[in-house]
């Protein structure tokens, strides 16, 4: 496996041992992860730090230029929110652990020129799948369903 996509893993196991919603995210600009993070929603009572957006943050603030060449890896499709800021900034490629558990608004990004690939890891499937058993609730919170 792509070893940006096992450093979001870990970044989603982290956040999952700290009570945590399983999902992990990286911000790669050539070969060097420049940002990392995972949902702490629940951890920090955060309405908004899902993996993707703590992931920039820690970032820091890079130039237009910067942003243009990198890559997101995340453990889960990003939702509207996080979408929304990958665009904000042009983030050209996003690379997506997996859509089976949630797919967020993946044909507006590539009408968007934003190119996803999708890896389809069973790794991320089985850690959202037992998440969301386990924690209904919690996972319905955090994707603003009932």
């Amino acid at each position: 496996m792509d070893p940006f996509m096992e450093a979001a893993i870990r970044e989603a196991r982290q956040g999952l041992s700290e009570g945590g919603i399983p999902i992990g995210s990286v911000l790669v600009i050539g070969d060097q992860v420049v940002g990392r993070g995972y949902n702490h929603r629940v951890q920090r009572g955060s309405t908004i730090l899902h993996a993707e957006m703590d992931c920039l943050e820690n970032a820091g603030r890079l130039s237009a230029r910067e942003y243009r060449l990198a890559t997101m890896y995340t453990t889960l499709s990003p939702c509207d929110m996080c979408s929304g800021t990958a665009l904000l900034y042009g983030i050209p490629k996003i690379v997506i652990g997996e859509n089976r558990n949630f797919q967020g608004p993946e044909d507006y990004l590539r009408s968007r020129g934003v190119k996803l690939e999708i890896v389809d890891s069973q790794e991320c499937v089985d850690l959202m799948q037992r998440f969301i058993k386990q924690h209904p609730d919690l996972w319905q919170e955090d994707i603003g369903e009932d």
